[in-house]
């Protein structure tokens, strides 16, 4: 972890230091590098590359468990909803779904469209939960 140039602490007051993660995702057909720089206010003696690398997969598992599980089954970045309870009504709405389709096991996203071809299954799934 190297320390911060001095322009970036009149930014983030109490800024300590600075980190290069490089990710590596290997597929079939290719391979994909990815470079990201983050920010802490660790002290040196707890910011350990360990430790870091740590707290930025437990950043990220929150984000591929929940976020971008309810985006790709539920499209809710696309979502244009955004005044009043709507929203969050909205997402609440999504978490119980996707807690539904969890409990009954097998991906979201293939379930979610079996139950917009079959809404009788849909409503029968809630009855039952």
């Amino acid at each position: 972890m190297r320390p911060p140039p001095a322009r970036l602490d009149q930014n983030w007051p109490g800024l300590v230091g600075i980190c290069r993660i490089e990710r590596i995702r290997e597929l079939n057909t290719c391979c994909e590098r990815q470079v990201i720089y983050a920010i802490t206010d660790l002290p040196q003696q707890a910011a350990s590359a360990e430790r870091l690398l740590e707290l930025s997969r437990a950043h990220w598992g929150i984000e591929n468990r929940s976020f971008r599980v309810k985006d790709g089954t539920f499209a809710e970045d696309a979502c244009r909803v955004r005044s009043g309870n709507a929203p969050i009504a909205l997402a609440h709405l999504r978490d119980c779904t996707l807690a539904l389709l969890r409990r009954r096991g097998g991906k979201p996203k293939p379930a979610r469209e079996a139950f917009a071809a079959n809404p009788r299954a849909a409503i029968r799934a809630i009855l039952t939960a």
